[in-house]
């Protein structure tokens, strides 16, 4: 029966490659045409392939309905929060979680600071958008002309001499995390606060949430915190591996240049 089994899933990723014939499927799989034949058969009474008028066979509508039903039924919140509770739990400052919702930037989970000076902030807070990390990480994944409508509509607030001056440094920021992969807000919003934050990705590569550690000065310098980057940023990519259903390769390095 497992032996089937594997044969079976073994069908679908070729037929991802594109539509294939009996034999090629039968050649891929190792077995007789007659085998592959009742797999095929089997995957298409559940709607996984289909059959084409031209007697190849492709993936079905049902396995894309199934994919998307998954994704829908995803809680990036409750697959993240053991990975954030064991980062706190090692570093003992804040670890927030963010998504993008209907233009703003919420926090939907946070794990608070072991240390007596904390940081203001509470779940389905929006979060300062032109500032913050996890915005940075957020709006950084939309399209160019998304970004650039966005950034021309908003407010750029001067909390602190290091808040982002107008839409054009915006786009700039934007740019620079896109291609780095993480952010940070270096007293932006607090000048006694400094974050740094990573995004978690879904299958398809796409940010759906980002998640960032926080500390006060009087509790960490700016560039210590910074020193914590390649460990946020592999609990991420943690999450994100936990998040798609994909398998993260063990790190070879315990350190990753934060230049």
């Amino acid at each position: 029966m497992s032996q089937t089994v594997d044969r079976a899933l073994g069908i679908l990723p070729l037929l991802a490659q594109g539509p294939a014939d009996l034999g090629q499927v039968a050649e891929r799989l190792g077995v007789h045409k007659s085998t592959a034949l009742r797999l095929l058969r089997t995957l298409h009474e559940h709607g996984l392939v289909h059959r084409q008028q031209d007697q190849r066979y492709r993936l079905g509508a049902r396995l894309f309905a199934l994919a998307q039903e998954a994704v829908e039924n995803l809680d990036v919140r409750e697959i993240a929060h053991p990975h954030l509770a064991a980062l706190n739990e090692r570093i003992g400052h804040t670890v927030h979680l963010a998504v993008h919702e209907e233009g703003e930037v919420l926090y939907i989970d946070k794990v608070e600071s072991r240390y007596p000076v904390r940081m203001y902030s509470r779940i389905g807070k929006p979060v300062a958008i032109t500032v913050a990390a996890v915005a940075k990480l957020l709006l950084a994944d939309l399209p160019e002309p998304e970004r650039r409508a966005l950034a021309a509509k908003l407010d750029y607030p001067q909390y602190t001499p290091r808040s982002t001056p107008d839409a054009a440094a915006f786009l700039k920021e934007l740019a620079t995390v896109r291609e780095q992969g993480w952010a940070t807000d270096l007293g932006g919003h607090e000048e006694s606060i400094n974050c740094v934050a990573a995004p978690i990705r879904g299958a398809d590569g796409r940010v759906v949430a980002a998640m960032s550690v926080s500390a006060p000065n009087v509790v960490v310098t700016a560039e210590e915190l910074l020193t914590l980057l390649p460990l946020v940023r592999r609990t991420a990519d943690d999450i994100s591996a936990d998040y798609s259903g994909t398998t993260r390769p063990k790190d070879t390095e315990d350190t990753e240049d934060t230049a």
